[in-house]
């Protein structure tokens, strides 16, 4: 039995666990500090968290695209473009993903999609990201970015950004913020606050990105066919609230031998992608195939 490593980060927070290899959704929580600014730091936290904990496997989740073992972009991390980690961890073995890959397998793995073969996750936190599960396998892509549902569009006079998709301009966790704000609320937390406890104001402020998620929603579905639609990250602790209005402006654009499809958050809230990671250190590079 050996020691993995998990690491999770993101472009503002480096989380890390550790758990055996015959239990990666065991994954206990070590620590967690602000993102490295640079190749050295993230390297120098890896190699003492592993020497620390005697790891001889490695899971990285990253905020953005990778392919084997090579992170290729990560828009918020520039500094890990084209970064190998083989090259920088050469005596462990690597597991490296998209956060919301890893996350999906999480839940394809040990939760709220263990018992499917196909679905979409969609995890809303600043941006917004997304992975699909096809025939038990996750869809990576030619270049590691299959299902960037953040840059989902509906828009046809948007004039589009090099940083930030139509979708997350609507419905990603600073849209929100910003949302709740106009409408009078302290944030994106205070206006779901507000809509639960049956305020109109709040509800009315949310109706916009629900439809925005609703409408995006409804294109990947018909394309995708899944079985479940699964909710991810901060956004998820919303889902209560969100999922009716969601549901009911997505179900207007689908056929209806497709409407029947049900939106649910996952099991693993804001850890999915540290325990996808912990997942990805045990299986290596091929962790895609799940069953």
């Amino acid at each position: 039995m050996s020691k993995v490593l998990a690491i999770d980060l993101g472009g503002t927070q480096l989380r890390a666990g550790i758990c055996d290899d015959a239990a990666p959704a065991a994954v206990r929580h070590i620590g967690a500090w602000p993102a490295p600014k640079g190749l050295d730091g993230l390297c120098e936290t890896i190699a003492w968290l592993a020497k620390e904990h005697s790891a001889e496997r490695l899971g990285v989740s990253v905020p953005g695209t990778a392919r084997g073992a090579r992170c290729l972009w990560i828009p918020n991390l520039p500094w890990l473009d084209g970064v190998d980690l083989s090259g920088q961890f050469p005596d462990l073995v690597i597991g490296l993903g998209q956060d919301a890959q890893l996350a999906l397998l999480a839940e394809a793995s040990a939760g709220a999609a263990k018992t499917l073969s196909d679905a979409i996750l969609v995890a809303i936190g600043t941006g917004i990201g997304s992975a699909v599960l096809s025939g038990s396998r996750i869809v990576r892509g030619g270049h590691g970015a299959a299902c960037s549902f953040g840059w989902a569009c509906a828009d046809l006079d948007d004039d589009g950004d090099d940083r930030d998709g139509w979708l997350e301009r609507q419905a990603a966790g600073r849209a929100f913020d910003a949302i709740g704000r106009q409408a009078g609320f302290s944030d994106g937390r205070g206006v779901v606050a507000a809509a639960r406890a049956g305020n109109t104001d709040a509800i009315d402020a949310l109706a916009r990105p629900a439809k925005a998620l609703g409408v995006s929603l409804a294109t990947a579905v018909a394309l995708l066919d899944p079985q479940s639609v699964i909710l991810a990250g901060g956004v998820a602790e919303a889902a209560d609230v969100l999922v009716p209005m969601v549901q009911a402006a997505m179900k207007k654009q689908l056929p209806p031998h497709l409407r029947c499809v049900r939106i649910e958050a996952g099991s693993f809230g804001k850890d999915a992608s540290l325990v996808g990671a912990a997942f990805a250190g045990v299986r290596g590079q091929q962790w895609d195939e799940i069953r």
